[in-house]
């Protein structure tokens, strides 16, 4: 009884009658509020605790104007309720009635769908080298520029921190292959051993596909086809063990001192290096046409016997008339951040710049485009 009582005031509050029904119609009321369903039992969850504390008339009459200052405590604190509302089409309470501004700063806007995956940070964020400041205010994390005509280093930032160095290593791949005067017209097939389980990275090249070396090496560079680069080291007289450890003897007789090479690929993230000994590797890198010639080149056909595949630069700069690049390779893994190192002519100079561990798939593109100004601009006021 005291129950039904209860929701015979609620009933007259609701509905603004000043005076209290006799019991005789209390129950008719009661009968009509229930078919009303969740509308009676949300008003009454809504005002219980009000009753049950023994709100004052005045304090009665303020709730009216209550729903517009909810407070986000209010909001969330009771998601079971407005979930039944909501679901029965039958009333939308002020709580859901949101704009988007509101959902945005109680941090609703995106309640209900699956939460974003944030990228993983490379090793060069968690060393906290995105922190240092330049002044051409770079996105990547470390940078060198090396005047060639001089030898010196005319620009660097944390060029002697030690990072991931994803398929930049391939540039040394070419340069073991090269340096090994291997048949370039041998066949060479791509076999269940280059597939990538590390990482599952994607490759376009089928098991069984049969290339020669030249085409295989073409791609590595270019178009930094994995299965391609492990064909490569895995084919090597002596096979994979053998051609990683000519990878870090070369890395040692150029005076790489930082560098370190475990696959042919750069997939793992173990092969790492610093900007400095990249530099060293670009000039030796230049001196064998190949290379200069395959990882320049802005797109090549393959033919797999089955098809026509299309492989493209991985460096969209190769492929802009503002730029005269004659030697280039990109890398990227989520250790390593987007690299990018090039050897290029600006202003009638050649420079080598190398770029690890920039934020973002196109910032070392930009990266390197403010360089490029700097130096212009630099080479231009020396006249």
């Amino acid at each position: 009884m005291h129950k039904l009582a209860f929701k015979v005031q609620v009933v007259v509050l609701i509905g603004g009658v000043a005076k209290r029904l006799t019991w005789r119609y209390a129950t008719l009321v009661v009968l009509l509020a229930g078919m009303l369903g969740g509308f009676v039992d949300s008003a009454v969850a809504a005002t219980s605790a009000g009753a049950t504390s023994k709100v004052t008339k005045q304090r009665a009459s303020s709730t009216k104007n209550a729903g517009a200052n909810v407070s986000s405590r209010s909001q969330v604190g009771m998601p079971t309720r407005y979930s039944k509302v909501a679901s029965s089409n039958r009333a939308r309470p002020a709580a859901l009635a949101r704009t988007k501004s509101q959902k945005s700063r109680l941090g609703l806007k995106n309640a209900g769908r699956a939460p974003m995956q944030m990228a993983r940070p490379s090793q060069g964020m968690k060393a906290g080298l995105h922190l240092t400041e330049d002044p051409l205010a770079l996105k990547a994390s470390v940078a060198l520029v090396q005047d060639l005509a001089t030898s010196d280093v005319v620009f660097a930032k944390n060029s002697d921190a030690v990072l991931p160095i994803a398929s930049i290593t391939k540039l040394m791949t070419a340069l073991v292959i090269t340096d090994a005067m291997l048949p370039m017209d041998e066949w060479l097939e791509i076999s269940d051993e280059d597939v990538d389980y590390q990482k599952g990275s994607h490759s376009r090249l089928p098991v069984g596909t049969r290339l020669t070396r030249a085409d295989t090496l073409h791609i590595a560079l270019m178009a930094s086809e994995n299965r391609a680069a492990h064909a490569l080291g895995r084919t090597y007289p002596g096979g994979l063990q053998r051609f990683v450890a000519a990878m870090n003897a070369k890395a040692e007789l150029l005076g790489m001192r930082n560098t370190r090479f475990v696959d042919p690929t750069g997939l793992n993230s173990a092969n790492v290096s610093s900007a400095g000994d990249l530099a060293r590797l670009v000039t030796a890198a230049y001196t064998q046409p190949l290379i200069r010639q395959y990882s320049t080149d802005t797109e090549y056909w393959i033919d797999t016997g089955t098809k026509s595949l299309r492989y493209r630069n991985t460096n969209a700069l190769v492929m802009n008339p503002d730029w005269q690049i004659s030697l280039s390779k990109t890398g990227y893994i989520a250790e390593a951040g987007r690299c990018l190192v090039m050897h290029a002519n600006i202003h009638d100079r050649s420079f080598v710049i190398v770029l690890l561990d920039s934020l973002g798939k196109y910032t070392r593109l930009g990266d390197a485009g403010r360089i490029k100004q700097w130096l212009e601009a630099s080479l231009a006021r020396l006249r």
